[in-house]
């Protein structure tokens, strides 16, 4: 099983792309938006620091004419891979109409975020990042800071019910598309991964530490997503939303990881060994709200979620749905019904 580590990143989308190829194709600049703007709705860049003293950039959206009423608040992040310029924006967008402040940001070293090396990805780390999120939103003056929530998107739905269940200053937490990215990555999909296949990913992530170690810089993955044109229609159906997703004008955006850039090849190793949903249940008594496409390859990972979290919670199961059909389709994202429970549970 040579190859152990290699299929398992490729299972999750972590994979890397040449960046002189897609950027003849797409069109999109970094400071381009996957979505349009709302003339409700405005958008400021801000900045904040976490607790490791790493500087995350952000999008703020608010209401239009919101006047002196302080507002209930958001932080998004997410997809896995994506940045604010994607589903997290667009997500924003969207609640800031209905009369929220929302912060979209890149999670630490991605995007416009610091830390270095670039494109790694923490469960610590990234969880943080939501309550890094939390606290600017808290300290502004327009943000109600007993009204504030989480909503996490595919790999970030895990490390925001994490940050929930860490942060108590979070009233209520929503996901869609959630992927648990520790059980993944450490048990692979399905849990299907044994323990000698384990055991070889490990050995072949420790070599390349040594690697990184006698060059002196991170080396990053080298396999990539097929180019839109190359997909047969046989691939596996995450694979095909992925590459519509991040390879084209859909989606395509320069500074993300899964559109124009790689994970460094030791990134797993962050998750092999911590698992994310170990306190899932102490969210309670705060109201959880789970989001899943009736199609997705990624929804027992949302179900199990639910079956591990105590009330309340609920689930729901789109019709029809794939996984990355939660990313950017606003008539099937279910905003409506977002919108009320936000609005029923930040109080």
């Amino acid at each position: 099983m040579k190859k152990i580590a290699i299929v398992v990143l490729m299972s999750v989308g972590m994979l890397a792309s040449t960046q002189a190829k897609e950027t003849k194709k797409m069109k999109r600049t970094a400071d381009q938006y996957t979505f349009e703007l709302s003339d409700q709705v405005t958008r400021e860049k801000v900045h904040f620091t976490n607790r490791y003293g790493i500087t995350l950039t952000g999008d703020l959206y608010l209401p239009k004419n919101h006047g002196n009423e302080k507002l209930p608040a958001l932080a998004i992040s997410g997809p896995y891979g994506a940045v604010k310029e994607q589903a997290s924006g667009l997500y924003a967008n969207q609640f800031a109409q209905r009369g929220f402040a929302v912060v979209a940001f890149d999670p630490s070293y991605t995007g416009e975020s610091g830390g270095e090396p670039r494109n790694v990805a923490s469960p610590d780390i990234n969880t943080e990042d939501f309550s890094a999120a939390i606290d600017f939103l808290g300290t502004q003056a327009f943000v109600d800071r007993e009204k504030v929530g989480i909503m996490g998107i595919c790999g970030f739905g895990g490390m925001g019910l994490n940050a929930a269940a860490v942060d108590k200053r979070v009233k209520a937490v929503a996901v869609a598309s959630m992927y648990d990215m520790s059980r993944v990555t450490a048990r692979g999909y399905f849990d299907s991964m044994t323990a000698v296949q384990r055991s070889e990913m490990l050995e072949q992530l420790a070599q390349q530490r040594w690697k990184d170690a006698e060059n002196g810089k991170p080396a990053y993955g080298q396999a990539g997503l097929p180019e839109p044109e190359q997909l047969t229609g046989n691939e596996p159906e995450f694979v095909q939303g992925y590459v519509n997703y991040y390879k084209t004008d859909r989606g395509f955006h320069p500074r993300s990881i899964n559109s124009n850039g790689s994970w460094t090849a030791t990134n797993a190793l962050s998750f092999m060994n911590m698992p994310l949903m170990t306190y899932i249940n102490e969210i309670s008594p705060r109201p959880i709200l789970i989001i899943a496409g009736e199609n997705a390859h990624s929804r027992y990972f949302s179900e199990d979620a639910y079956a591990a979290a105590n009330e309340p919670k609920e689930l729901m199961i789109i019709p029809g749905a794939v996984h990355t059909d939660l990313y950017d389709k606003v008539d099937v994202i279910p905003f409506d019904k977002l919108e009320a429970f936000f609005n029923e549970n930040l109080k």
